[in-house]
């Protein structure tokens, strides 16, 4: 089903993947993206090679990856997601299947904004990405750009159309010594922007 899947979603997008600040590597990472549709997460999953896919776990909305059968199934069994509450229950962190996917050597695909957006530029990315690089400091923080998804799955649409799309892979982040969270969340949503350019 997974190798279906890419094929189609080659199909559809296209799914180039140019890695040009970092070559794809078999190493803990968590790449981190502009946010503008659910079909994001798939696009960077089909964009990786086959063996980071295989280590890598996307984060997914489990509000919305878990509605129906279908899609909790694609997201457990094709991508091994990550499913996060974006509605706050109890005192749970937000960020502890993250926190324990990372401690268990899986490479994760994050998006900082922690919904989708409507413009070209990234909304203000939000402080778990810095709370993920303080945690982690030996997990590589890649940033990547994914282009012209929003036209492949509008927002409020459900059938896609077949559009041209591309992942740009950038230089590696690292957590400056003391760098606060405004200052690091500000560097790495520049980082993420400065893809569009390449």
């Amino acid at each position: 089903m997974s190798m279906f899947l890419l094929g189609l979603i080659r199909l559809l997008t296209g799914a180039q993947a140019r890695w040009q600040g970092c070559p794809p590597k078999a190493e803990q990472r968590i790449y981190f993206a502009n946010h503008q549709s659910h079909v994001d997460l798939v696009l960077m999953w089909a964009a990786l090679p086959e063996e980071l896919r295989s280590i890598t776990r996307p984060i997914a909305a489990k509000d919305y990856w878990t509605a129906t059968p279908f899609k909790k199934w694609i997201t457990t069994a094709v991508f091994n997601a990550i499913y996060v509450d974006r509605v706050k229950t109890g005192e749970q962190d937000p960020l502890e299947p993250l926190i324990e996917a990372l401690t268990s050597g899986d490479s994760i695909i994050l998006f900082p904004e922690g919904t989708r957006g409507n413009h070209e530029e990234p909304q203000n990315f939000k402080s778990g990405l810095y709370n993920l690089a303080q945690k982690f400091p030996q997990v590589v923080l890649v940033p990547a750009w994914i282009n012209n998804v929003q036209r492949v799955m509008p927002k409020g649409e459900v059938v896609p159309v077949p559009i041209l799309c591309s992942v740009t892979f950038g230089a590696p982040l690292v957590l400056g010594e003391g760098e606060d969270r405004g200052s690091f969340l500000a560097r790495a949503r520049q980082a993420v922007m400065d893809l569009r350019q390449t």
